[in-house]
């Protein structure tokens, strides 16, 4: 029986809503995550740090004390002062920027980069990360494309700004970390997994879509190549995003994958299939940790490849359910 034990594992992109789904998806991050960033595309969005002390002390209450949540800013009109105050707070980790329209909830987010400007020049100085967005709000596999110059932009004009290119789904996106010394990303299970195959190729399933949406094999190739080899700027963001069922299974269903509660055990699986079972703590722990000089609680946890079940539904207060990825089957390793 094989084992792998894990320090301080941690997910760097990473989807808690609000209400009775922040409860359950946190609860559920407790039991696998020292910590993990907490995205601000809340409605209203977390703005604010009166607000974002708000929502930390949420979901510490659902997720243990064990468990740091690290509280981002939606970026939107903060100026530099702003910017100098958030960073001593200590919930505080990064502002994050959202393309106006791209995602969920982020009709409010930047349409003009030059108002922005003095925020950047802030967090350039103050060593604040900004988290990107960076998708374009489509189907349309090539228009993600469009979103490389704006990288590229940014990573000239503010050198010592780190940059994180979130949930990274195309191969050419992989390019850049060799390019730009300051740009980092973010890689999902569900990108290392999945392709529109799975999406879209037989019956649609729903609960594979999000966004960016899952790509070609070409793409999911590439990526796997960067995490299995130890590419040491990329680190594990799940993009775990939990809707009520009903938004899910719907005409006009809502991008999101709830894969919170099966990260750990498919990821050792999917690693040990491909022969990286050794680059699994840098992925989801040691990159972030030392990008960033990270402090977080320490908590160990050991897997092994024994059968564990996967619940079919995940009931909430409201009589609504959330379904996980791999509901109602089994997956080949476990949490100990």
């Amino acid at each position: 029986m094989k084992s792998l034990t894990l320090s301080s594992p941690l997910d760097m992109h990473l989807h808690l809503r609000a209400g009775s789904l922040c409860e359950t998806a946190s609860a559920v991050a407790g039991t696998q995550f020292a910590g993990a960033v907490v995205m601000p595309n809340l409605v209203p969005a977390i703005e604010t740090l009166p607000a974002m002390d708000a929502y930390a002390q949420k979901i510490t209450a659902a997720a243990g004390t064990a468990f740091r949540p690290l509280m981002t800013l939606f970026l939107n009109t903060q100026s530099a002062s702003d910017i100098e105050e958030a960073k001593a707070n200590p919930h505080f980790f990064a502002m994050k920027l959202y393309p106006a329209g791209v995602t969920t909830n982020s009709e409010n987010g930047i349409s003009n980069f030059d108002a922005i400007v003095p925020a950047l020049e802030a967090m350039q100085a103050l060593d604040v990360p900004l988290l990107i967005h960076g998708e374009s709000n489509g189907f349309v596999l090539e228009r993600e494309a469009e979103f490389l110059p704006v990288y590229r932009q940014l990573a000239k004009a503010f050198p010592r700004l780190k940059i994180v290119m979130e949930h990274i789904s195309d191969a050419r996106t992989l390019a850049l970390l060799d390019e730009f010394e300051n740009l980092y990303a973010t890689v999902t299970l569900h990108h290392l997994l999945f392709t529109l195959d799975d999406l879209a190729g037989g019956k649609l399933n729903p609960h594979l879509f999000c966004k960016p949406i899952v790509k070609l094999p070409r793409d999911r190739e590439a990526i796997r190549a960067a995490v299995f080899g130890g590419n040491a700027k990329i680190m594990f963001g799940s993009d775990s995003a939990p809707h009520p069922r009903s938004n899910k299974e719907s005409a006009a269903a809502l991008g999101g994958c709830f894969t919170g509660p099966v990260l750990l055990p498919a990821l050792a699986d999917l690693f040990d299939r491909h022969g990286a079972l050794d680059k699994l703590q840098a992925f989801v722990s040691d990159n972030a940790r030392r990008i960033y000089h990270l402090d977080v609680p320490q908590k160990n946890l050991t897997l092994v490849n024994e059968p564990s079940d996967v619940p079919a539904a995940f009931d909430l207060p409201s009589g609504e359910q959330v379904i996980p990825l791999f509901a109602g089957t089994r997956l080949p390793w476990r949490i100990v």
